[in-house]
C-alpha cells in the first residue's frame, strides 16, 4: 500500500490542508507543534478508527468547529486505488471506501486493504517513533536481552512483559515452599478445618434431637400466635360495628324511604329556571313593537334622498380631468423652457463640430461605435501608451545600475582568484597535514592490537590447560579399551572363534585410527597462526611509528584553513557573479519586451482611429480626447431630438385638456361658454353635492340595515325563549306550570334524601368491614358481652404461650453450649467451601500455567522456523550500520535475547553494548521484521525522529538504509532543519502554522 494524497478536513490543529503527490520517501519537516505528530495520528485515525473518549489517546478534535476527520487516497497492489474518508460519527468515526473501479464499502472493505492489521500491530511494525528507543534506555541491563527478543517478535516489548505478567500471577498464587501465596494459605486452612470436623462429628447426635424438640415447640408456638391474631382481627370488627351501627340502620331507612317515593324525572333548578324565563319573555316583547317602528320612519327619509347617479358615475374621469387643470399652466411654462435649451443645443453642437474638424454629419457621428466595450478598449490602449513611456524611462535607469553592479562583482572575483592556492601547493599543504594527522589514528590502532593479542594469548591458555585435561581422560578411555580388545583377541585365538578374533583386531585397529585423529590440534594451530599474524602487525605499526618524523603541523593546518576559506569567499562571489550576470540578461529582455509591446500598442492605436473614423496622428497623440468629444456630439444629438419629441407632446395634452371640459360641461351644466377656470370650478361643485347625498343616502341605509338585523334577533331570541319554555314543561312530563311546581316541591323532598344517604355512604367508605360483613352483624344487639368473651379466650391463650417460650430458651441455651465448640454441619460446610475456594483457584493458577507453556512454545516454534530469517536480514542491516564492526545475533540458546559478534569473533549481550550501537540494533531488527516476516504486507513505514540521538554518520547510515528499502513507502517526521540536505529537496514538506507547502 503507498499513501498518494492527503485531505484534513480538521484534526487537531490541522484544518482543511491538501497534501498531494506523495513520494515514496517523503519528508515532512517542521518545529515542535508545528503538526508532525497531528499527521501522524491523522493517518492511524483513518486507516484504523478515530480514538475513543475512553481511550488514554488524543482524539485531536478541532477547537474552531471544523469538521472532524478527512480522507487519503491510496495505491493498493492488488485491489488498485482506493479514497478511503473516515468523518465524526460512532465511537471510532464513520468510514466510506471508494475503489476506482465503482466498489463503494465501509470498515469490512477496510480491513480487507489493511490485512485485518489492528492499530497496535500496524504502529509496532510499520510505525517507528522514540518511545520504542526510549524504552530500552529505561531498562535494566538483564531486561534488554528479553526487549529486543520481543520487538523481533512482535515488534513491541509486549511479549517480555506478557511472559513477566504470567510468572509474576503463578508466583503470586503458588510456590512449593512458601506461606504467603494464596494456595499456600488455602491448603493450610484446609488442613486445620479438616481436624475440627473430626472433632465435631461425636457431639453430633445430641445436638440433632435438641433441635428436633426445639422445632415441634416453634411449630406449637406459631399455631397459638395464629388463633391470638385470628381473635385479635374479631374484636377489631366487633368494635367498628360498635362504632358504625347507627349509620348502618340509617341507611336501611333512607333508602327504604327512597323506594316509597319512587323513581320520575324532573330538570334540575326546574323552578329556578321557569321563573327566569318568564321575566324574559315580556321585554323581549315590547323591544320587537319599539324596533319595527323606527324601520318605517328610515324607509320614508331615503325616498326623499336621492344622488344623480350618471353623473357619479362619470366621477374618475371628471376627477383625472380637474386634477389636470393646474398642469396646463405649467405645460405652457414647460413649452417656453424647451424652445430656449433647443437654441443651446444648436450652439453647443456647432462648438463641437469645429473641435473634432471632420467631415461628418449627423448621421455619420451616429453610425460610429462609442459602447462601453469600445471606451474600455481606448483607455486601456491610451493607459498602456502612457505606462510603456513610464517603463523606458525605468527601464533605462535598472540598466546602468545593473550594468555597474556586473561590473565590481567581476572585480571582486578577479581579487578573490588571486588571493587562493594553486591547485599544486595546495595538494602538497595537504599531504604534509595529513601525514602529521596519521600519528594518532597509528597510535590508536597499536593499542587496539595489543589488546586483541591479549585476549587471545589468553584465550588460548585456557584452551590448552582444556585440551591437554580432556586428552589424559582419552588416553585411559582408549588403554582400557585396547586391554578388553586384546584379551578378546587372545581369547579368539585359544578357541578358535574367528568371528570374536576379528571383531577383536577390527575394533583395536579403528581405536588406534581414532587416538592418532583425536591427538591432531587444529585449533591450537589456528590460534597460534591468527597470534602470529596479529603479532607481524604490531611489528609493522611500532617500525611506521617509529620511521615517521613529525612537523609541527599547526602552522600548516591554519594556512590551509586560510585558503579554505578564501575558497568559500571565492564560491560566492561566483554564485553572487551568476546571479547578477542572470540580473543584467534580466533587464535586457525587458528592453526586448517593451519593444515589442510598443508595437503591439502602436498597431492598436491605428485600428481604434479606423473604428473612430479619425486620422492617425488623433490616435497616437490625443485619442481618449476625441473619443470624449464624439460622445459629447452624440450625447448633444439625442437631447435636442428628446426636446422636440417633447414640445409636441406638450401641445397634444393641452389640447385634450380643452376638448375634454367642453364636453363635460355640455352635458352636466346649465352654463355655456365659460372660461378653462370656470368651467372645473362648477364641476367641482356639483361633485361635492352630489357626494354629500350619497354619504346621507348611505349612512340612513346603513342604520336601517342594523335595526332590521336586530329585529330579527330579537325575534329569534323570544322564539329561543319560548321554545326553552316548552322544553322544561316536556323534560317534566306535565302539560300546565301549576303541575311542573307541584312536582317540583316531591323532586327537592328526593334529593335531599339522595344527599343523606351520600353522606352515610362516604362515613361507611372508610370502614374495615364490608357490605356483606355489615349484614351479618345486624342481628348482633349485644356487641359488648362478645368482646369481653373473645378477650377472655386471649389471656387464656397468651399464658399458654409463655410457657412454651420458656421451655423453647432452655432447649436454646442447651445447644448454645454445643455451638460453642462448634457444630459438626456447620464445620463441615465450611470446610466444603474451603475445598471449592482451593479448587478454584487450582483452576486459575493452571489456566496461567497453561498460558505460560503455550507462550513458551510459541517461542521455541518461532525461535526454529522464522527467527533464523529474520535473524539474517537484520545481520545484514546490523553490519551495515556499523560499516562491518558487529557482523552476526546469535540467539541465546537459553531464554529470550541475543549474542551479537563483533568483527574480532567477540560475543556481547545487549547490555554490554554502547547506548547507540543498542539503537542500532533496535533499528536493524525492526526494520528486519518489516522486510521478512511481514514482507507481504507493503505497508508505509512511518518515523517520526527516532534517530535524533545518533552522531552524522550514524543518521547517514540509517537514512542510507531506509533509502534502499524499495518495498515499502518511507514517511519521515523530522524538526531538525540539519537533516534535510540528507534528501532531495523536492521530496520535503514544510509544516508551519497549519499550512504543507514544498521547500523551494
Amino acid at each position: 500500500m503507498k499513501i498518494l494524497e492527503m485531505h484534513i478536513y480538521g484534526y487537531g490543529q490541522l484544518e482543511n490542508i491538501k497534501i498531494t503527490n506523495l513520494a515514496d520517501f517523503q519528508v515532512f519537516f517542521g518545529e515542535n507543534e508545528a503538526g508532525k505528530s497531528t499527521i501522524m495520528a491523522f493517518i492511524h485515525g483513518i486507516l484504523f478508527g478515530f480514538p475513543t473518549r475512553l481511550q488514554s489517546e488524543l482524539r485531536y478534535e478541532p477547537k474552531h468547529g471544523s469538521k472532524y476527520g478527512g480522507k487519503i487516497r491510496i495505491h493498493h497492489e492488488e485491489r488498485g486505488y482506493a479514497v478511503i474518508e473516515r468523518v465524526k460519527g460512532k465511537a471510532a468515526g464513520d468510514v466510506k471506501v471508494v475503489m476506482d473501479n465503482g466498489i463503494i464499502g465501509g470498515e469490512e472493505l477496510l480491513k480487507e486493504l489493511v490485512a485485518n492489521f489492528d492499530k497496535s500491530l500496524f504502529q509496532a511494525i510499520f510505525s517507528f517513533n522514540l518511545n520504542g528507543l526510549q524504552n530500552i534506555h529505561q531498562m535494566k541491563g538483564e531486561d534488554i536481552g528479553k526487549f529486543l527478543f520481543s520487538a523481533g517478535t512482535l515488534g513491541t516489548e509486549r511479549l517480555s512483559k506478557t511472559e513477566t505478567v504470567l510468572q509474576k500471577e503463578l508466583d503470586s498464587r503458588f510456590k512449593p515452599s512458601g506461606k504467603k501465596p494464596l494456595l499456600n494459605e488455602k491448603l493450610q486452612a484446609l488442613h486445620e478445618l479438616n481436624g475440627e470436623l473430626k472433632k465435631a462429628a461425636a457431639k453430633n447426635n445430641e445436638y440433632e434431637n435438641l433441635i428436633e424438640k426445639g422445632e415441634s415447640l416453634q411449630q406449637e408456638m406459631i399455631a397459638i400466635n395464629r388463633l391470638l391474631e385470628e381473635i385479635g382481627e374479631k374484636v377489631e370488627k366487633l368494635n367498628e360495628w360498635k362504632r358504625i351501627e347507627s349509620f348502618v340502620r340509617e341507611e336501611k331507612w333512607t333508602r327504604k324511604e327512597l323506594d316509597e317515593l319512587g323513581d320520575f324525572e324532573f330538570p334540575a333548578r326546574g323552578i329556578e329556571r321557569l321563573e327566569k324565563i318568564n321575566q324574559l319573555i315580556h321585554p323581549y316583547n315590547a323591544e320587537i313593537i319599539s324596533i319595527s317602528t323606527r324601520i318605517e320612519n328610515l324607509k320614508k327619509e331615503l325616498a326623499a334622498l336621492q344622488p344623480e347617479e350618471d353623473f357619479l358615475e362619470n366621477e374618475p374621469a371628471i376627477v383625472t380631468l380637474l386634477d389636470q387643470v393646474p398642469l396646463y399652466e405649467q405645460m405652457k411654462l414647460e413649452k417656453q423652457q424647451c424652445e430656449t435649451k433647443l437654441v443651446e443645443f444648436e450652439e453647443k453642437l456647432s462648438v463641437t463640430k469645429e473641435k473634432l474638424h471632420l467631415p461628418l454629419n449627423e448621421e455619420d457621428i451616429f453610425e460610429i461605435n462609442t459602447n462601453i466595450y469600445m471606451k474600455s478598449q481606448v483607455e486601456m490602449a491610451a493607459r498602456k501608451r502612457q505606462k510603456l513611456v513610464e517603463v523606458k524611462e525605468e527601464l533605462e535607469e535598472r540598466y546602468l545600475e545593473e550594468k555597474n553592479l556586473l561590473e565590481e562583482v567581476e572585480k571582486g572575483v578577479r581579487a578573490a582568484e588571486s588571493r587562493i592556492l594553486a591547485k599544486q601547493d595546495r595538494l602538497l599543504l595537504e599531504e604534509e597535514v595529513s601525514y602529521g594527522n596519521d600519528k594518532k589514528g597509528l597510535e590508536g590502532e597499536l593499542k587496539a592490537l595489543q589488546d586483541k593479542i591479549e585476549f587471545y594469548q589468553r584465550a588460548n591458555e585456557r584452551d590448552k590447560a582444556s585440551r591437554a585435561s580432556i586428552n589424559k581422560q582419552k588416553k585411559v578411555q582408549f588403554f582400557l579399551f585396547e586391554l578388553i580388545l586384546v584379551g578378546l583377541t587372545l581369547y579368539g585365538i585359544l578357541t578358535k572363534h574367528w568371528a570374536v578374533l576379528f571383531l577383536g583386531a577390527l575394533g583395536f585397529i579403528v581405536i588406534a585410527i581414532f587416538m592418532t585423529k583425536s591427538t591432531k590440534q587444529p585449533i591450537e594451530e589456528e590460534m597460534n597462526q591468527t597470534l602470529a599474524d596479529l603479532r607481524e602487525q604490531e611489528k609493522q605499526l611500532i617500525q611506521k611509528l617509529q620511521a615517521a618524523e613529525y612537523k609541527d603541523i599547526t602552522k600548516l593546518e591554519e594556512q590551509l584553513k586560510l585558503d579554505n576559506y578564501r575558497r568559500e569567499e571565492l564560491k560566492i562571489l561566483k554564485i553572487k557573479l551568476k546571479q547578477q550576470q542572470s540580473q543584467y540578461e534580466k533587464v535586457i529582455a525587458k528592453f526586448e519586451e517593451w519593444e515589442l509591446e510598443s508595437v503591439q500598442n502602436k498597431e492598436k492605436l491605428l485600428s481604434i482611429s479606423s473604428e473612430l473614423k479619425i486620422p492617425e496622428y488623433f490616435a497616437t497623440t490625443f485619442l481618449l480626447e476625441a473619443f470624449e468629444l464624439i460622445e459629447q456630439y452624440k450625447s448633444a444629438c439625442r437631447e435636442k431630438k428628446q426636446l422636440l419629441s417633447r414640445l409636441a407632446q406638450i401641445n397634444q395634452q393641452q389640447n385634450k385638456l380643452v376638448e375634454d371640459l367642453n364636453h363635460y360641461e355640455n352635458r352636466f351644466l346649465p352654463e355655456r361658454g365659460l372660461d378653462l377656470q370656470n368651467s372645473a370650478y362648477l364641476l367641482r361643485n356639483k361633485l361635492k353635492e352630489e357626494h354629500e347625498k350619497q354619504i346621507k343616502c348611505q349612512e340612513r341605509r346603513t342604520k336601517l340595515t342594523d335595526l332590521e338585523a336586530d329585529l330579527k334577533q330579537k325575534s329569534q331570541e323570544l322564539d329561543h325563549l319560548q321554545s326553552e319554555y316548552n322544553k322544561l314543561l316536556n323534560s317534566a312530563k306535565v302539560e300546565t306550570e301549576q303541575q311542573f311546581y307541584e312536582l317540583g316541591v316531591i323532586a327537592e323532598k328526593r334529593g335531599k334524601l339522595l344527599e343523606r344517604l351520600e353522606n352515610i355512604e362516604s362515613q361507611l367508605a372508610y370502614s374495615i368491614l364490608t357490605k356483606q360483613v355489615r349484614e351479618t352483624f345486624l342481628p348482633i344487639h349485644n356487641s359488648d358481652q362478645l368482646i369481653t368473651e373473645c378477650h377472655h379466650e386471649a389471656q387464656y391463650l397468651q399464658s399458654k404461650l409463655k410457657k412454651l417460650q420458656e421451655e423453647q430458651a432452655s432447649i436454646k441455651y442447651e445447644i448454645q453450649l454445643l455451638e460453642d465448640g462448634g457444630i459438626y454441619s456447620d464445620i463441615l460446610h465450611h470446610y466444603k467451601q474451603k475445598k471449592f475456594e482451593l479448587e478454584k483457584a487450582a483452576k486459575e493458577w493452571s489456566v496461567y500455567c497453561l498460558a505460560q507453556e503455550i507462550l513458551s512454545s510459541t517461542i521455541e516454534k518461532y525461535k526454529s522456523v522464522h527467527l533464523p530469517r529474520m535473524l539474517a536480514k537484520a545481520e545484514e542491516y546490523m553490519s551495515f550500520l556499523t560499516n562491518g564492526s558487529y557482523q552476526r545475533i546469535h540467539l541465546q540458546k537459553t531464554g529470550p535475547g541475543f549474542l551479537i559478534e563483533r568483527e574480532d569473533h567477540t560475543l556481547f549481550e545487549a547490555n554490554e553494548l554502547s547506548q547507540a550501537t543498542t539503537e542500532q540494533l533496535y533499528v536493524s531488527i525492526r526494520l528486519a521484521l518489516a522486510a521478512t516476516l511481514y514482507e507481504n504486507y507493503q505497508f508505509p513505514i512511518i518515523i517520526d525522529d527516532s534517530f535524533v540521538n545518533f552522531d552524522a554518520k550514524r543518521t547517514q547510515k540509517v537514512i542510507e538504509l531506509l533509502k534502499k528499502m524499495k518495498r515499502n513507502q518511507i514517511l519521515f517526521f523530522t524538526c531538525h532543519a540539519h537533516l534535510l540536505q540528507l534528501f532531495q529537496r523536492e521530496n520535503i514538506f514544510s509544516l508551519e502554522k497549519g499550512e504543507v507547502q514544498i521547500i523551494s
